[in-house]
């Protein structure tokens, strides 16, 4: 009997024994009320700072000229060769002028270098396809190379290189509006493309037709007008012409964006990263996008010999050089 009441005893003593250790384990440690002041870690913040860890290339320090060298990371990029039709040789001339004068500091040697033939006026209209992105030692921007999909289109029009934009990659699809909108683009809304004159307000069929032409022409890489580009539309390669080459922002990284249309009136207002606000022809051109490469100008060269590969000669601050004291004699 007793032997029974101790068994009992000792098994409701160790269950509650077990019970009040795993209640003690689960209560949490005792903090500071001085902790609470200290700012939340953002989680957001925290993987961006990680993710920008990865954008860019840094090696191992085995040399001096490896240890701050730092390259964005463009695995698209075409390792090969560029196609020479679309290519010419660049004379340098070191910064000088005809008569052998440096009229540019800072210029000379350098690796070789073949200009590309950029094709800034995009007239051939189309569908184009995207081959492949290439890098250009001219420009800070990469490049791609488009295929005309017209049978008939020979050497340059079948051939060419643009700017390309952000995201840009091989099989993309790019086209050219500069010319027109091609008849029978929008099935059943051909008549609406036509401008009326005289005549300032728009109808349902021409609100509809100009909906569905912005919906299958804003796309990166398109050429546009820019009455047919709504505000708000992110631009680069912009012409001042209407015929003319696209000008207005061509480097890595830059946009423009379209800030208002003027009713009734001729220009188109387009700001710039610089904030200025410029005018242009409502029938002048741009290119729907972003430039590539925007981290281009993150990068860092790692020594002065990669410099001096780029055609870069040193630099010498003016205080540091000689002073030439001029003496004039007056009889």
């Amino acid at each position: 009997m007793l032997a029974s009441v101790r068994g009992s005893l000792r098994c409701s003593f160790d269950s509650f024994f077990r019970s009040t250790s795993f209640s003690l384990n689960a209560v949490k440690t005792r903090s500071y009320a001085s902790e609470t002041w200290k700012h939340p870690v953002n989680s957001e913040a925290k993987t961006a700072f990680l993710r920008t860890e990865t954008l860019f290339k840094t090696y191992k320090p085995i040399t001096p000229g490896t240890r701050h060298l730092k390259r964005p990371l463009n695995p698209h990029i075409w390792e090969g060769r560029p196609i020479r039709l679309l290519t010419f040789a660049r004379r340098k001339k070191g910064g000088r002028n005809s008569q052998g004068v440096i009229t540019v500091r800072h210029r000379g040697g350098g690796h070789k270098q073949r200009i590309r033939i950029i094709d800034f006026h995009r007239k051939e209209p189309g569908i184009h396809d995207v081959v492949r992105i290439e890098y250009d030692p001219g420009r800070s921007a990469h490049i791609a190379l488009v295929r005309n999909r017209n049978p008939k289109a020979e050497g340059t029009k079948k051939w060419s290189y643009i700017l390309a934009t952000e995201g840009m990659r091989a099989g993309d699809q790019v086209q050219s509006f500069r010319q027109g909108i091609p008849r029978g683009f929008i099935p059943g809304f051909d008549d609406a493309f036509k401008e009326e004159k005289g005549d300032s307000s728009s109808s349902s069929s021409q609100t509809l037709a100009l909906g569905l032409l912005r919906t299958l022409t804003l796309k990166p890489g398109n050429v546009l007008p820019l009455r047919l580009i709504p505000p708000g539309t992110i631009i680069h390669n912009i012409s001042l012409k209407m015929d003319g080459p696209g000008i207005l922002v061509r480097s890595a990284g830059s946009y423009g964006q379209i800030i208002a249309h003027e009713e009734d009136g001729r220009y188109v207002q387009v700001q710039l990263q610089s904030g200025e606000v410029r005018k242009v022809l409502k029938n002048c051109c741009a290119t729907i996008g972003k430039v590539s490469n925007g981290l281009w100008k993150n990068r860092i060269l790692g020594k002065a010999g990669r410099a001096r590969w780029l055609g870069r000669r040193p630099s010498v601050r003016g205080v540091a050089m000689n002073a030439y004291v001029v003496i004039s004699f007056w009889i």
